[in-house]
């Protein structure tokens, strides 16, 4: 079985979570529901206990297949689910931009417990920060969630540490969720010094980068029309072509440790602070089991070194994210 860690507030998870986005959004065409089902409950056999999606997978679709693939052991997982983008809670549709007003919270959980089938939200996370409403808002009507048993832990993703302090200084916070990997930094300077001395842990998305830190993306690769990556920068076929040095020195590490690029990668995160628990997505059996092998990979001080220092070397080419969403990061 896998390893746990635990999260702030005492919320305990494995080491390794399972984000469910991919099955039904961002990757283009989505595979088959029962074949996601049971790879779902396939990563609950070997371990995970930690499943991430948010009302915006679909919209509705994400929550309603994870709803359907946990409620058999609904009591042994924690789900994790996220409100934030101005969706009608009814018909799903996208109005645009972000909604965090307290009352469109309230409605947006109720419609998430159904989805979920489920009496509580184990962990609900603010999506993105609303600039229009008060982090203090924001954290005082999930408070009153939590009050009513509707919800268990807060968390928030993509935040700033200012927010997380004024956010935390309401309820606690339970956990960040922040796109970070080899090749995404951005949370080091001011984020993960925040957690660290709040007590708040640190759920990666995208560690292995979209799928490109596992050396299966090259300057070839093609992706279907509605795959998000077509309008990602990094995926520019110049951007990959000088990003392909890190993959590069991933597989010489994964080379020597007996393991795979995106199994390193995994380990690397795993190896900077106890309290990170990242959360890859797959639509395979094969790569889920690859992804979790992670937690078996150890790197040593010198291979932490070696890392850092090539690392050092190398610019990362393009921005993560396109500029609408990057400007939403960081509030």
């Amino acid at each position: 079985m896998l390893p746990k860690r635990k999260l702030g507030q005492g919320l305990e998870v494995s080491a390794i979570g399972l984000g469910c986005m991919g099955m039904s959004h961002a990757y283009g065409p989505a595979p088959d529901k029962p074949e996601m089902i049971a790879l779902i409950r396939a990563a609950f056999e070997r371990g995970v206990t930690f499943f991430d999606t948010a009302e915006s997978y679909g919209p509705f679709t994400n929550e309603e297949l994870v709803g359907e693939a946990l409620e058999p052991f609904r009591d042994e997982v924690v789900i994790a689910t996220k409100f934030g983008w101005d969706i009608d809670p009814v018909t799903g549709e996208r109005r645009g931009g972000l909604n965090s007003r307290p009352e469109h919270i309230k409605v947006a959980v109720e419609g998430m417990l159904r989805r979920l089938r489920t009496d509580r939200i184990d962990l609900l996370f603010q999506h993105r920060v609303d600039p229009n409403v008060p982090i203090e808002d924001v954290a005082g009507a999930v408070k009153e969630l939590i009050e009513q048993g509707k919800v268990l832990h807060f968390g928030l993703s993509e935040a700033g540490a200012n927010t997380i302090r004024r956010a935390h200084a309401v309820h606690p916070v339970t956990a960040v969720q922040s796109e970070y990997s080899l090749w995404t930094r951005d949370p080091e300077p001011e984020v993960l010094p925040t957690c660290e001395e709040l007590g708040i842990g640190f759920v990666p998305w995208s560690p292995l980068g979209a799928g490109f830190l596992t050396g299966t993306i090259n300057v070839n690769t093609t992706f279907d029309p509605s795959d998000f990556r077509n309008v990602v920068p990094r995926f520019a076929p110049d951007a990959r072509r000088a990003n392909q040095a890190v993959v590069d020195l991933l597989r010489k590490i994964a080379e020597r440790k007996e393991a795979t690029p995106a199994q390193i990668a995994l380990a690397w995160l795993l190896a900077q602070k106890p309290w990170i628990v990242p959360i890859p997505g797959t639509r395979k059996l094969r790569r889920l089991e690859e992804n979790l092998g992670a937690v078996h990979v150890v790197l040593t001080a010198d291979d932490l070194r070696e890392i850092e220092t090539e690392m050092s070397q190398i610019k990362i080419q393009g921005a993560r994210l396109p500029e609408p969403l990057l400007k939403l990061s960081y509030q």
